[in-house]
This record gives C-alpha cells, structure tokens and sequence, in this order.
C-alpha cells in the first residue's frame, strides 16, 4: 500500500508515542544505572574487587542484553513493536526489584542477568517505531529526545539510588526503582497504538521482512555504517567505563559518600547530558540537511572536544573543579548514541530497521557496556597491585585512548555516508 498520500501532519498521537519510549527509555536506565551509584556499599558488604564491579555492572548484564537482541529484533520486524517492549519493560523491571533481595555476588550477578534479558526487547522496537513517526530530516531530534532517557534515567537512578541508600540501604533501592516499571508496561500496552511501517518517510511497506542473511548481507556492505559503529563502539567502551567508575573515583579520591555525589553526578550526567542530546539532535538535523556526512562528523568533534576535559577532570584538585571539568564532557556525552540509532534507521531499508538498531546494540553493548567497565576494572586493580597511587583514576586515563581511535573510524564513515544513505532509500 502506498503511503506517500498521507501528510506528515497527519500522524496521529507521535508526540505522546515519543512521550512513553522515552520514559520507558528513562526507565531502562534507572534499573541499569542504579547499580553504579550503589556499587561501593555492594563492593563493601559482599567483599567483592573491582574487576567482580566490572563483571557486574558490564560484562554479564551486556552478554545477555546483546545476544537476545538479535532475535529480538528480528521479531520485531515481522511482529508488534509495542507488545515486545511492554513484555520487555516488565521483564526487567522485576528482575531489578529481585537484585534487593541476592545474598551473595553469584544471586546478584543472576539478577543482573534477567535484567539484561528483558531489557534486549526494550531499543530495537522503540527506534523503529519513532523512525516511522518522524521523517529524516527531523529523526536526529526525535532520537535524541529519546536518548535522553539515558540521561534521565542516570540521573533518577543515581539520585534515588543515593537518597535511598542512605536511609534504608542498597537492597530497598532496588525495589523502588524495580516496582514503577510494571505500571508502565501497562501503559504502554494499551496507552500507545503501533505505528504503520514506512509512514514518516512517505515509502511503501518493503513487503516481508528479509532474512538474517539479506539483512546482514546488506549491512556489510554499507561501509560508513560500519565505520560509524566502529567509532561508536571506541567511544561507548570509554563513556561506559567512564559512567560505571565515575561515583567510585569521587568517593575514593576525594572521601565522599555515595550520597553525597548522587546528586551532583545524576545532574552533570543525566540531566546536562539529556540537554545535550536534544539540542545537538536538532543542530545534527540541521547541518544534516545541508550535507548527511554531519551524521558521523558531529560524533567526531564531539569526541575531540571531550578528551582534554574528561582527562583534567581525573586530574582535578578538588571535587569541585572536578564537577567543573565534567560538564563539557556530559553535555555532549550522548550524542553518538542519537546519532548511531539515526543512522541504524536511514542506511538500512525499512523492514531492516529494527535489526539493524539491535545490530548497533550488539557491538555497542556486548563490547563497549560490557567491555569498557572490566577492562578499566581489571586495569584498576593491577595498577593496585602495583601500588600505583590513585590506580582507578590512572585506569580511567587509559581508557581515554579509545576515544581518540574513534575520531579516525568517525571520519571514514563521512566517506560513503550521503551514497550509502540513498541507496537504502531504493
């Protein structure tokens, strides 16, 4: 059935289906995130090194988040999209309320697990439907309004997680963040209607969804596609091990509380890095239209502009300039996420777009969210063995060298990018 009669005007209810994935979105990284700002009293009393955090908090959550996204997706192309992340969001928000109650790091790290299986039905569907309720020229902003749940979600999660912490301890604040998600999942059940496929770019539905193979095939040979995910892979290892270890550096460097950098922490990088993804979504958008290579060349000038403040941030005097020299850096902190999802949905054909996004999300998560927290982990704690001073702040510096590969594989992908774009519009 043609579509290109209907106005984009037209497309009922978009705003309030935005309004729901981003909250769901929100949600998705409350129950992930609320681990980091709990991660010293967990550490403290299971006795756990930092290398378990790491496992923890990345590896064991991202194995299973990334692996099950792939079937996911794939059925997300042929089925509802608002059912599976309904399904999904319930899922998840009940394996966070049981993370309260683990008695040990194996029970813990179970939880952790059905965490990351629920939360596999959660981006894939949701990036799909808003890439059919908004067309190209205007996708960039509605996916960085809807990746500012991420930021939204680490800063409810950071400071709910500290607030509650301090009160009645790490076991209840999983709870409180778990329970609110079951509401939710009903709400999206029957608050949202599905989208019809194809609707925002004025295209005809592509009929059946191809196979795994067709779709792969395709992917490979997208070249700034790969490279795009191969720069965003580089900076997700970093911002991740970056967002896992952030509240642990404060609390050890500077002998603070996990409620005393809740607050500040949720703010910095959840709430100016929600800013910076709507408003750099919108800039995106609009140098986009001039020239579609902005896509992966906003990601790399952002990446450059991060490195020198990310780096004194670890080298700061005091907690205050610390905060101070984080700002920059969480500002811009989301936007390869908006950007990756963006291009997931405009270099693929339409009934590719929900693999492609779990695509992204495979590397993105089983290599950057899982790998990123255990290899600075791991660091960590050879740097203490070797009696390094600060060893977690000399790990974090390390780190930093995958954001500085990225901005080679980000200006590659701007090679092909505007070819690669029309093609998939075929």
């Amino acid at each position: 059935m043609s579509l290109t009669t209907e106005p984009q005007s037209k497309i009922s209810g978009r705003a309030w289906i935005l309004a729901v994935l981003t909250l769901t979105y929100t949600f998705n990284h409350v129950d992930r995130q609320i681990l980091v700002i709990l991660l010293e009293p967990i550490k403290n009393e299971l006795g756990l090194k930092d290398s378990q955090l790491g496992m923890l908090s990345g590896l064991v959550f991202a194995a299973f988040y990334a692996t099950l996204g792939i079937p996911v997706a794939m059925w997300a192309d042929r089925g509802n999209r608002r059912n599976i992340i309904a399904l999904a969001l319930g899922i998840w928000s009940a394996m966070t309320a049981l993370s309260g109650l683990a008695q040990n790091y194996i029970q813990l790290l179970l939880a952790r697990m059905g965490v990351g299986v629920g939360e596999a039905g959660g981006t894939p569907p949701a990036t799909s439907m808003i890439a059919d309720l908004y067309p190209p020229q205007e996708r960039a902003t509605a996916l960085g309004i809807y990746t500012s749940g991420i930021g939204l979600g680490i800063m409810a999660g950071f400071a709910l997680g500290g607030f509650i912490n301090e009160l009645y301890g790490w076991r209840v604040a999983f709870f409180v963040a778990g329970i609110p998600g079951l509401i939710l999942a009903l709400i999206v059940r029957f608050g949202i209607r599905e989208p019809v496929r194809g609707l925002a770019d004025q295209r005809k539905d592509d009929g059946p969804a191809p196979s795994m193979g067709e779709t792969l095939r395709f992917i490979f040979t997208q070249k700034s596609l790969l490279w795009l995910f191969a720069g965003c892979l580089l900076i997700c290892i970093s911002a991740n091990a970056f967002l896992v270890f952030t509240s642990s550096h404060l609390q050890r460097t500077y002998g603070l509380t996990p409620g005393q950098v809740s607050l500040p922490l949720g703010l910095l990088i959840g709430g100016v890095g929600s800013v910076g993804a709507i408003v750099l979504g919108r800039v995106c958008d609009t140098l986009s239209k001039k020239d579609l290579r902005w896509r992966p060349l906003i990601i790399a000038v952002c990446a450059a502009i991060a490195l020198p403040f990310a780096w004194m941030f670890l080298r700061a005097p005091s907690v205050g300039m610390a905060y101070a020299w984080n700002i920059v850096p969480s500002f811009i902190g989301l936007i390869y996420a908006s950007v990756a999802y963006t291009a997931s949905q405009e270099l693929v054909k339409l009934r590719m777009r929900s693999f492609a996004s779990a695509f992204m999300l495979f590397c993105l998560t089983l290599i950057g969210i899982g790998g990123g927290p255990w290899i600075a982990g791991v660091l960590s704690d050879h740097f203490t063995a070797a009696g390094a001073a600060q060893p977690l702040a000399r790990s974090l510096e390390l780190i930093l060298l995958f954001n500085a590969a990225s901005i080679v594989c980000l200006l590659m992908a701007t090679r092909s990018y505007r070819r690669d774009a029309a093609r998939a519009a075929e």
